[in-house]
C-alpha cells in the first residue's frame, strides 16, 4: 500500500516504458506507456471510459447515487463555467480567500503563531471553494465546512470496505455504511431551504434577477436537469469531492516546499507585488505571476495527489497501438510520478527546482505549455486528454491566489524542523504529512 511509487519506477526500468502489471487495494491494473497516451486520447468513451473506472474504484453508484456516472452533466457544466467565466466568479472567491487567512490565522502584532497546516489550508480552501460552489453565507457555515472536510474521507472509506466485498454483495453491504449516508443527509439539511428559496425567487421573478447568486448550484438549478434537494445536493457533494482534498494538498505541499526553500520567499514576493500594484487582485493578474506559477507546478510535478492518474477502463477489447492487447474490463493507469521524474524530459528531475517552468516558458515559445494547467505527453497532473480535470482552471486561481496571499501578507515558517517532510504514500495517493505545524506572523517589510 505504500510502496506504489517504487512499484512504478521499478517497473518502468524493467520494462523500459513498456506496459506491465501491477497489483492495488482490489484489482490488477495495467500500467502504459508515454507512447500509450494518444491511444487513451483518442479513445471514446465506449471504448476507455473514466466514470467506469472511477466507478468501479470509488463505487460512487452505491454511496453517491447512479445519477452523477450515468448522467455527468455537472462536469460539462463544470468545464464551461470553471473555464470560461472565471472572472465573473474571481472576486468573490479572492475575497472569502483573504478573509479565511485573517479570520482563521487571527494573528496578533507581529507574533509568531503555529498552526496545524493541513487542517487550516484544509479549512481555508472549503470556504473559498464553497464560496463558488453554494457561495455566501453558507460557505463560512462551521458544520458546512466540517462536513465538505470530512465527506471525501468518508466516501473513500467506505469504498475500500466495499471493495473487499465480491460484487454480487456490494449492493446489500453499501447500506451497512453509515458514514456516506450521513454526509448526504447533512448536505441536504443545509441545502433544503437555500434551494427552495431560489425555486421562489425562480417562480417569482423568472430565470433573471437582481441580486440573483453566481454560484455552483445556481447553474445546477438553472440547467433544469434536476430539482430536488438531493439531486442537487449530490451534485455539489460531488465537486466538494472531487476538489477540496487535492487543492488542500497541493496548496499545503506548497507551503511545505516555500518554508523548506526560503531563499524564495523575496523572488517571488517582488513577482506578486509588482503584479498587484499594477493590476490589482484579478484574474489577469493571477495569469501574469508566472514565478508563482513556476513554483506550484514544480510542487505538483514532484508532489502530486496521485502516482498515477489518466485512469481507464476497457469496455470492450482493444489493441493498442504498440500492440499490447488490453481486455475488456482492464483497469489502465499512466505513471505519472515516474514521467514527472524522468531525466530524459527533465535536469535533475529528483530536485526540486521551483523556477524550472518559469525558465522553460520565458524563451516566449509556447509559454502555455508550461503552466501548471498545462497538459502535454510530459507533464498532466489534471490528468491527460479530454477527460482532463474540469475543475483545474479553478483550482489554479484558487491556489495561486492564497499563494499570492500569503507571500504578500505573512512570514512563515517550520515550528520544528528545517527539511520539508516527506510525503506519505497510500495505494495511487500521495498525501501532505497532516501533522506537521507551521509557523506563522504578519508579514515584516525590511
Amino acid at each position: 500500500m505504500s510502496s506504489a511509487a517504487q512499484i512504478l519506477q521499478e517497473g518502468y526500468v524493467k520494462y523500459k516504458g513498456a506496459p506491465f502489471k501491477i497489483p492495488t487495494l482490489n484489482r490488477w491494473v495495467v500500467v502504459v506507456g508515454r507512447q500509450n497516451l494518444e491511444d487513451i486520447k483518442k479513445a471514446t468513451d465506449d471504448e476507455l471510459s473514466l466514470v467506469e473506472a472511477v466507478n468501479d474504484t470509488i463505487k460512487i453508484d452505491y454511496l453517491i447515487g447512479p445519477a452523477i456516472s450515468s448522467d455527468p452533466y455537472h462536469i460539462s457544466l463544470a468545464r464551461i463555467r470553471l473555464s470560461r467565466k472565471l472572472g465573473l466568479y474571481y472576486p468573490d472567491m479572492k475575497d472569502e480567500v483573504h478573509i479565511a487567512f485573517e479570520e482563521i490565522l487571527s494573528l496578533k502584532d507581529n507574533a509568531w503563531k503555529s498552526v496545524v497546516a493541513v487542517a487550516t489550508i484544509r479549512e481555508i480552501v472549503c470556504r473559498a471553494s464553497n464560496r463558488v460552489i453554494v457561495g455566501l453565507p453558507l460557505c463560512r457555515d462551521p458544520d458546512w465546512i466540517n462536513l465538505n472536510a470530512r465527506y471525501a474521507v468518508d466516501v473513500a472509506l467506505d469504498a475500500n470496505i466495499l471493495n473487499m466485498f465480491p460484487k454480487f454483495l456490494v449492493p446489500f453491504v453499501s447500506k451497512l455504511l453509515p458514514n456516506s449516508a450521513a454526509g448526504i443527509k447533512c448536505a441536504m439539511k443545509h441545502l433544503d431551504p437555500l434551494i427552495k428559496e431560489r425555486f421562489r425567487c425562480m417562480k417569482e421573478h423568472g430565470d433573471e434577477w437582481s441580486d440573483k447568486p453566481n454560484d455552483f448550484l445556481q447553474w445546477l438549478i438553472d440547467e433544469k436537469e434536476e430539482c430536488t434537494t438531493r439531486q442537487l445536493s449530490l451534485r455539489v457533494l460531488t465537486l466538494s469531492f472531487a476538489s477540496i482534498h487535492s487543492t488542500t494538498n497541493t496548496c499545503t505541499q506548497a507551503l511545505y516546499n516555500l518554508a523548506a526553500h526560503p531563499q524564495y520567499v523575496e523572488p517571488l514576493r517582488e513577482e506578486v507585488d509588482a503584479v498587484i500594484r499594477e493590476h490589482g487582485w484579478t484574474k489577469e493578474a493571477m495569469v501574469l505571476m508566472q514565478k508563482v506559477d513556476s513554483f506550484l507546478a514544480e510542487t505538483l510535478r514532484l508532489e502530486g495527489v496521485l502516482t498515477t492518474s489518466v485512469q481507464r477502463k476497457a469496455l470492450k477489447d482493444m489493441t493498442l497501438s504498440d500492440g499490447t492487447f488490453i481486455p475488456k474490463g482492464t483497469h489502465i493507469y499512466v505513471p505519472t510520478y515516474v514521467f514527472h521524474r524522468d531525466s530524459a524530459i527533465y535536469e535533475n528531475p529528483g530536485v526540486f527546482d521551483p523556477l524550472r517552468f518559469f525558465r522553460l516558458g520565458d524563451d516566449g515559445n509556447e509559454s502555455g505549455r508550461h503552466q501548471m494547467v498545462a497538459m502535454n505527453r510530459n507533464y498532466f497532473p489534471f490528468g491527460y486528454g479530454k477527460h482532463a480535470c474540469p475543475g483545474r482552471f479553478l483550482a489554479a486561481d484558487e491556489l495561486k491566489t492564497m499563494f499570492a496571499h500569503i507571500l504578500t501578507s505573512y512570514d512563515v515558517k517550520f515550528e520544528d524542523r528545517v527539511s520539508r517532510p516527506a510525503s506519505i504514500y497510500w495505494d495511487s495517493n500521495v498525501i501532505a504529512d497532516p501533522n506537521v505545524r507551521l509557523m506563522f506572523r504578519k508579514r515584516t517589510h525590511d
